[in-house]
Formats: structure tokens, C-alpha cells, sequence
């Protein structure tokens, strides 16, 4: 007769320990995200989501960039609320993180605005920004 009674799982064996929840890279007001919504279903079924970028430029140093994405990449981060969809750009996820997006409306113009933690300065006419990288952690 053989000793039915399981062994106990090694550490090896133990299921991996939960991961904590990523953070999302960039949120979005509410105002943003009904114009977001509002231009995307204007566009038509084909549009994957508005795809937000950094790339250098500016007297700053760095501008936000805005196009519109008919697929999403594989590295891809998409950010959905509300709605609406924001597809970041992999090489941009260090620079927006912790990102707020919102749309205001004033007497001359309408535009989207960027409150940005990692936004260290900008120029006077506001086209660029400098922009520091996250820390990984």
C-alpha cells in the first residue's frame, strides 16, 4: 500500500506571484474623450483610435504628435475610456506616463492640451515642450 497524501508544491511549483496592475500610460477628461469620440465616429469604422507621439522639434525640444490610426501595432499601448480610443506610441510611453488629456474650448480656438507630470518646461508660443523620461520603477 503506497501514502496517498500529495506533496507539497516547491517554491518552483508555486503558481508566480500575482503581478500588480499596470498603470494606465495616459487618462483622459471628459471633455477629451467626448471630442475624441465625437471626430473618431466622424471618421468612419476604418479608425483604430487617435495614436498620440512624441518626437523632437520645437524650440523646446519635443512636440506632441496626433494622427489618426487605422490599426493598432503590436507595441502599441491603447488607452480606452469613455468611448473614445488613444493608441500611445511605444517610444512615447516613457514620456506620458501619468499624462492627463483634455479639450478646451476658448473664444479663438479649440484644442487638446496635455497636463503632463514629466513636463519639465515649454517654449513661449506653447508648440514644445521639454519633456523628461519616467523612471521604470
Amino acid at each position: 500500500m503506497t501514502d496517498q497524501t500529495p506533496t507539497p508544491l516547491t517554491t518552483s511549483e508555486a503558481a508566480p506571484p500575482a503581478r500588480r496592475p499596470r498603470p494606465k500610460v495616459m487618462t483622459l477628461t471628459p471633455r477629451a474623450a467626448e471630442r475624441v469620440r465625437a471626430i473618431m465616429a466622424s471618421k468612419g469604422p476604418d479608425i483604430a483610435g487617435l495614436k498620440i507621439g512624441v518626437k523632437k522639434g520645437g524650440c523646446a525640444g519635443m512636440e506632441y504628435t496626433m494622427t489618426w490610426a487605422d490599426k493598432i501595432e503590436k507595441f502599441d499601448e491603447v488607452v480606452e475610456q469613455d468611448g473614445a480610443r488613444v493608441i500611445v506610441d511605444p517610444q512615447a510611453v516613457l514620456y506620458l506616463l501619468g499624462t492627463e488629456m483634455d479639450y478646451k474650448t476658448e473664444k479663438l480656438s479649440s484644442t487638446f492640451v496635455f497636463n503632463n507630470p514629466n513636463q519639465s518646461g515649454a517654449c513661449g508660443c506653447g508648440e514644445s515642450v521639454n519633456l523628461t523620461p519616467a523612471r521604470q520603477d
